[in-house]
């Protein structure tokens, strides 16, 4: 296991103002808190601590790349990752309950006697969430060298028989309705 103290900052000792931290983080740590659906994963992660004295701004910039399956044809895919969020961490008296209480997911409390901020299982979340919902090679790059010809053959004979009439016998029974509505008229 890699060492959990990486992703720990003594912010105690940081002065008021912004520091800046850097992580690269790949598929062990990503295998260490869990299965991902990727592989080959080389994240950076830049991460401005803006210190204040009740709070803490936290900016985490993602980028890397990583190899996926294409969501159409189930090839890898090599995917360039991007994107940033914003934590807001809260020093207060009572952080369990507030946490249990507070609703947005981009605040988070911790206690004013800590000297330690574990940023690792956010470093986690912020990866996977910069991967887009739809995993696909781009519509000009479709049929290309990385493709599986087969399955988009395969898809392609399913939106013929789809576009053929009365291919789809499920909705067949409503033809009927149509009919009734336009008598009642």
């Amino acid at each position: 296991m890699a060492s959990k103290r990486t992703f720990e900052i003594a912010y105690v000792g940081l002065k008021q103002g912004i520091h800046t931290f850097n992580y690269v983080v790949d598929d062990k740590f990503f295998a260490e808190k869990g299965n991902p659906d990727f592989a080959n994963c080389q994240a950076n992660i830049k991460l401005d601590l803006d210190k204040k004295s009740s709070f803490m701004l936290l900016k985490f910039e993602i980028g890397g790349k990583a190899e996926i399956s294409c969501d159409r044809c189930g090839n890898p895919l090599s995917m360039d990752i991007w994107d940033e969020f914003n934590m807001l961490v809260k020093l207060l008296e009572n952080p369990d309950e507030m946490n249990t209480q507070e609703e947005d997911p981009d605040v988070y409390y911790i206690s004013r006697t800590e000297s330690h901020l574990d940023v690792g299982n956010w470093i986690y979340e912020f990866v996977l969430l910069s991967f887009p919902l739809q995993k696909m090679c781009g519509d000009a790059e479709i049929g290309g060298p990385q493709c599986n010809k087969e399955v988009l053959e395969k898809l392609r004979t399913m939106e013929v028989k789809e576009a053929l009439p009365n291919a789809n016998q499920i909705w067949k029974g409503l033809e009927q309705f149509k009919k009734i509505k336009k008598d009642k008229k």
